[in-house]
């Protein structure tokens, strides 16, 4: 699977997310077709300890058995813990030179939400990035102001190569005007753990 393909079906998902067993919502997300999934378990009501490394082992399970490269977010202790493919951070979170450094064959995102933090940002050093909120999201307690479609035009035209997924707000309504824009996947959290139907939501983004 090629970088940009990896990042098509980008599902994000951790306990606080769901209102049943996240192992669950999980495989079926898998059997939908999802192409990647990060274990972001973070913020209110999100499991600590032992409780959130016993979870992230049982969903690194799944997706090592279904071949789905598995992310985790900005954890680098949990990284190690759980053996993961790749790990995404923000621009507060570890340096991603460090990352290089210390995880070599990682695949690493990095999340790029204006102008201002693409400038400093080491693209050089990374796999793709994570590009919004592209829309209005409540699936993140500190999720900045919304960029629009905009922002993946203006990435797609400034980096042509640069693998990007959009991420924020983003349903089975308004992924098309994601990947339309330039991206070249789309990140879901609330789509799919919500959802009432998680094979025809994942088939429709």
């Amino acid at each position: 699977m090629t970088q940009r393909n990896y990042l098509r079906k980008y599902f994000i998902m951790g306990s606080q997310d769901c209102d049943r067993d996240p192992e669950i919502i999980l495989q079926e997300a898998i059997n939908a077709g999802i192409t990647a999934f990060q274990f972001r378990e973070k913020g209110k009501g999100s499991l600590n300890g032992e409780a959130k490394i016993d979870l992230g082992k049982k969903l690194r399970v799944l997706c090592r058995h279904y071949n789905i490269p598995f992310f985790i977010n900005d954890d680098v202790d949990l990284a190690i813990t759980l053996d993961v493919d790749g790990i995404h951070v923000g621009q507060e979170d570890e340096k991603i030179a460090n990352l290089r450094i210390e995880f070599p064959n990682l695949l690493i995102g990095l999340s790029v939400s204006n102008e201002e933090e693409l400038k400093r940002s080491p693209l050089h050093l990374v796999d793709y990035i994570g590009a919004g909120p592209i829309f209005e999201t409540t699936s993140k307690d500190d999720a900045k102001a919304a960029v629009g479609t905009y922002w993946i035009k203006y990435l797609r035209n400034k980096h042509h190569y640069l693998p990007i997924v959009g991420i924020g707000g983003i349903n089975t309504s308004n992924a098309h005007q994601v990947i339309e824009a330039g991206a070249d996947g789309v990140a879901v959290i609330s789509a799919i753990t919500k959802s009432e139907d998680i094979y025809t939501t994942v088939n429709s983004l």
